[in-house]
């Protein structure tokens, strides 16, 4: 009871104070409607009572507070007015958390213990423009302030979480502290964004923009200006999306003419709109091509844009040969024919071939400026660059007629026409007027200003200028080939002198160079056959003095080999022309017969050299085809099956044309039957006349009878029959192919019948280890560390041995079951055979019956 009654008391003594008085209006602010001023303007009673009204005792009245000091009173009204102040700002209170409703504004609730409760509300924090979140508590119980209290640091900590959440969603809205700039908070909200949305929200933009560029080119075409702006992103993703989106939009708009510079004249004159249009249009393609351009030669300086660059500029030369700024274009492209990195040289090659084959896209202008840009390449990197940046010149494609003189061809037409002008009679002449005369010279003018048109525009070039096209890139292309050739000797010629050089070192272009040689070669000038031929010859390694040759040659045998390969095909597209004595070559391709290794040397390019050298052209000589018979037997019966099968169908085709050689298969104690300059055979003579191969018997096929492939073994058995034959005739052909063919047919089976994985028999690996094995000192033992874990070894022995056992379980089972059946097949067929048997009794029987 002294509780209930101390509250009551309290509750009492509190000082309620009065609401506040409505704000004072100006009577300018009073909106009035006219039925209320008609009112009172008709009768003047109206007003009467209200002019009675004191406003002062009224107001005296309403802000009384019975029993209380007017001081109290009044400190009771400011503190109200300090704390709405404090609410207007924004700033709380650090005392209270809590803002207390006044009881004349609202209801109290009153508990069960009788005690009244005001409703408090809680403070909501300022926020941006939106007003920020309100929060709701409604505190119930005793003591109010208590409760709000024991309540502030939840609500503080729910706010703290709301805050950061806030930031982290984009689309929310930001706290701006008092006193910080705007621009601030939005730098830091940038910064805060996740790289994602940003590349995902550029990536819609660069869409939406070439969508729009491909729709409608010329109504847009100033979205090429913010495509370029997106692509000098500071985003690495971003500027490569950049770069291929403009990429896609240029192959897209670019027209198929070239567009020129307007002269001084030309803008000077007023056009219509369309033509404006037209002009802005191209204008602007221009720039911005040229600036993307100008972008990619930047970045292809970088690491992490090169490969993106290089393939874009490759991609735009493939496909707008005929466009503006393709010198750029192009000498970008071939500087990289050399790259290191494989992608990128691919690319920049497969750009080259496909202009040099397409020259219909640019009518052979920008071939020409290629191949000149690459022969100015490899004179600058002093022929030291990679063999892909000259392979490409096997693309090119020449006239068959490129080589003939305009002056026989002009010898050739007066006389025609000679011939015509006797048999046909020329009329008179008549008379012209002067107006037919100018009219007909107006015509042939306006004629030819038309046909000057139409070549520009067209494609198709007139024959003399493709004749004198490609007559300067057939020039330039020799111009690099003979000065690799010649670089190629000078360093020969130095390293032959200093051994410290690895063979084929320096010479990486000598082979693509040869080859474009040997496929040109009918194009070659008949002033350069001689040297030419002299500079192959000391590339092969030919020395004068017969009884040795130079074992520090320069080049590999593979690159000698085709050297001579080279100049038998020159000598045979020119034979009218050329008289040149090429025994030399054979010479050095009899002795390259015996230095070829199979593992470090090429076998495509040997059987080329016997197919070109020995299975193509005249009939050779006797004394030269027995010593190559010879020489190809022993290099069949060391090499593998492809290198054997190309020197037997070599073999073969030597003993078909010289019938004489067929003596060297008879099996005699002295030799051959036919009697030479030499009694006794040299097999390591250098010159094939002195060789003495006639006196010689081919004993090596009788062992190549017996070889491991079929092709092999079958072609000598074949090659051994025509010793029982008639020199006029020849045995079944088995293969009528070159020894090219024979060699890529066999060594193509070859690696489609070689297994994945190759398990050697134990045998084979024992043999292995005996001819691996050296001879230890004690001392070496002693210090080596033979220290082997037990467990780990009986481990490994047991697994081992668990699959010798699976092996041979395993064969053991096959071999059962092959003997079932086996078995199972013999008792099938007892079983038909005793059918068919009564078959034929019953109809016997049936016949005797009858």
């Amino acid at each position: 009871m002294g509780k209930r009654s101390g509250s009551k008391r309290k509750d009492k003594n509190k000082v309620i104070l009065p609401p506040e008085l409505p704000p004072e209006i100006d009577d300018d602010e009073v909106d009035l409607s006219d039925e209320d001023i008609a009112f009172y303007a008709t009768d003047s009673s109206n007003v009467a009572p209200f002019r009675r009204f004191d406003k002062k005792s009224i107001d005296r009245y309403v802000g009384r507070v019975a029993g209380r000091d007017e001081g109290e009173v009044e400190r009771l009204y400011e503190e109200r007015q300090k704390r709405k102040a404090t609410e207007s700002s924004g700033k709380p209170r650090e005392d209270d958390d809590g803002l207390e409703v006044d009881p004349v504004d609202a209801l109290p609730t009153k508990t069960l213990q009788g005690e009244l409760v005001y409703n408090r509300a809680k403070k909501a924090r300022c926020e941006d423009n939106t007003g920020g979140v309100k929060s709701k508590a409604q505190e119930n119980g005793a003591d109010a302030k208590q409760s709000i209290k024991k309540d502030e640091p939840k609500g503080k900590s729910k706010n703290k979480k709301g805050d950061d959440n806030k930031v982290k969603n984009i689309q929310s809205q930001t706290e701006v502290p008092k006193g910080q700039p705007h621009s601030n908070v939005l730098e830091e909200v940038k910064a805060e964004l996740s790289a994602e949305e940003l590349f995902e929200k550029k990536k819609a933009q660069l869409a939406e923009l070439g969508m729009a560029m491909l729709e409608d080119p010329e109504s847009n075409i100033r979205s090429l200006n913010d495509m370029l702006s997106i692509s000098n992103d500071k985003d690495q993703k971003v500027a490569k999306l950049g770069l291929l989106s403009l990429l896609a939009v240029f192959k897209d708009i670019i027209p198929s003419y070239r567009i020129r510079q307007l002269t001084e004249k030309e803008l000077a004159v007023e056009v219509s709109k369309e033509v404006k249009k037209t002009r802005y249009y191209e204008y602007t393609l221009i720039r911005c091509y040229k600036a993307y351009l100008q972008k990619l030669v930047s970045l292809e300086k970088q690491p992490h844009f090169y490969t993106v660059a290089v393939g874009c500029m490759c991609a735009l030369l493939d496909t707008a040969p005929h466009f503006n700024f393709r010198e750029n274009l192009l000498a970008s492209v071939v500087k990289n024919l050399s790259s290191s990195d494989d992608v990128v040289r691919k690319m920049c090659c497969e750009a080259i071939r496909s202009l040099f084959i397409n020259e219909g896209k640019h009518r052979g202008e920008a071939t020409i400026e290629a191949v000149r840009l690459i022969a100015d390449h490899v004179k600058l990197n002093d022929c030291q660059l990679h063999p892909d940046s000259i392979d490409v010149f096997l693309s090119l494609r020449f006239d068959e007629d490129i080589g003939k003189d305009e002056a026989e061809e002009e010898k050739v037409k007066p006389k025609k026409n000679k011939r015509w002008q006797k048999n046909q009679e020329v009329p008179k002449q008549l008379p012209v007027n002067d107006k037919k005369k100018t009219r007909q010279e107006l015509m042939s003018k306006a004629r030819e200003e038309v046909d000057v048109d139409l070549r520009a525009v067209s494609f198709t070039l007139d024959p003399k200028e493709r004749k004198r096209i490609q007559k300067e890139t057939l020039s330039a292309l020799f111009e690099t080939y003979f000065r690799i050739l010649k670089h190629s000797v000078t360093t020969s010629n130095s390293r032959t002198k200093v051994n410290n050089v690895s063979p084929g070192g320096s010479h990486p272009l000598l082979t693509p160079c040869l080859e474009g040689l040997g496929k040109f070669s009918h194009l070659i000038d008949v002033d350069f056959m001689g040297e030419l031929i002299s500079c192959l010859k000391k590339l092969s390694g030919y020395s004068d003095r017969q009884d040795e040759i130079p074992n520090d040659n320069a080049l590999s045998v593979s690159e000698r080999l085709q050297c001579c390969i080279v100049a038998f095909k020159v000598w045979r597209s020119n034979l009218e022309a050329l008289n040149v004595d090429l025994q030399d070559f054979f010479v050095q391709l009899y002795n390259l017969i015996l230095e070829y290794r199979p593992d470090r040397d090429h076998g495509e390019v040997l059987a080329d050299a016997l197919k070109t050298l020995l299975w193509e052209g005249k009939q050779q000589d006797m004394l030269r085809a027995a010593a190559f018979i010879k020489r190809l037997a022993t290099l069949a019966l060391s090499f593998g099956s492809a290198e054997a099968i190309a020197a037997l169908v070599t073999l073969k085709h030597l003993l078909q044309k010289n019938s004489k050689c067929r003596n060297m298969l008879e099996n005699d104690s002295g030799g051959g039957s036919l009697s030479c300059l030499v009694a006794k055979y040299n097999p390591e003579a250098t010159d094939p006349y002195l060789s003495g191969a006639l006196a010689s018997v081919l004993w090596e096929l009788s062992l190549l009878e017996k070889h491991y492939d079929i092709s092999v073994s079958s072609m000598a058995s074949n090659i051994l029959s025509m010793a029982n034959l008639n020199p006029t005739q020849n045995p079944v052909p088995i293969l009528n192919v070159n020894p090219l063919e024979a060699y890529r047919d066999l060594s193509m089976e070859r690696e489609l019948l070689k297994p994945a994985s190759k398990a050697l028999p134990l045998n084979l690996k024992k043999k292995r280890r005996g001819k691996e094995f050296v001879a230890l000192s004690p001392d070496v033992l002693q210090k080596a560390d033979c220290s082997v874990d037990k467990d780990e070894l009986e481990v490994k022995l047991q697994s081992h041995f668990a699959v010798l056992r699976g092996i041979s379980e395993n064969e053991r089972l096959r071999a059962e079951l092959n003997h079932t059946l086996s078995s199972v097949n013999t008792y099938k067929d007892y079983k038909k055979q005793k059918k068919k048997n009564m078959k034929f009794k019953t109809g016997r029987k049936k016949v005797a019956r009858v």
